[in-house]
């Protein structure tokens, strides 16, 4: 392994690196040998290292800024977030039987998907009998705090401690939802005696 210092002062292998890993600055030629511009020792001694070379540079803030926006532009978020730059958390299903028994899934403000999918706000992945997308919506009103369980585009019915009821079926505490093999049992943070 010959170690060699970038004009920045960092160490790399150079023979697994044709330039410096961490800023990109091309070493050769006879300009960036000797050292003595740069302050370091010359590029062809091989230096024993002391500590790890610092990590690269974290991009500016501005291409931080920049990234964020192109993000924020490919999705919609609920007014709750970009008020307050966080989804806040509304409560809770468990699952108390079925394939994903045990189970445990975060109701978040405002609209949240229910599926079999991994990218649905709620994924009750084990259980055939609910639709891959937006089998169900869950949702939490901040305004006036209640929440509500609406019908999606799933094919089994959505019962509510027994009943099916007209959509959308206002929830309380402890309500039994089912739906194909699937019992969650509904536990609100929100409501009337809390909210962020």
């Amino acid at each position: 392994m010959a170690m060699k210092r970038c004009p920045n002062g960092h160490y790399y292998d150079s023979s697994q690196h044709v330039s410096c890993p961490y800023c990109g600055v091309q070493i050769g030629g006879a300009d960036m040998r000797g050292g003595g511009a740069f302050g370091g020792p010359p590029d062809d001694v091989t230096v024993k290292l002391s500590q790890e070379p610092p990590a690269p540079k974290a991009p500016a803030l501005d291409d931080m800024k920049t990234i964020k926006k192109r993000d924020d532009e490919l999705k919609t978020i609920g007014k709750a977030q970009s008020m307050m730059g966080f989804r806040p958390l509304a409560g809770w299903l468990v699952c108390i039987d079925g394939p994903d028994k045990g189970s445990d899934y975060r109701i978040y403000y405002e609209r949240n998907f229910i599926g079999r999918a991994p990218n649905m706000d709620i994924a009750i992945k084990k259980d055939s009998g609910i639709s891959r997308v937006n089998h169900a919506v869950i949702s939490y009103d901040p305004k006036n705090k209640v929440f509500k369980l609406s019908e999606g585009d799933g094919r089994s019915m959505l019962y509510v401690n027994g009943d099916s009821g007209e959509a959308p079926i206002k929830l309380k505490r402890g309500d039994i939802i089912q739906t194909a093999d699937t019992k969650l049992m509904f536990i609100p943070c929100c409501g009337e005696w809390f909210s962020w």
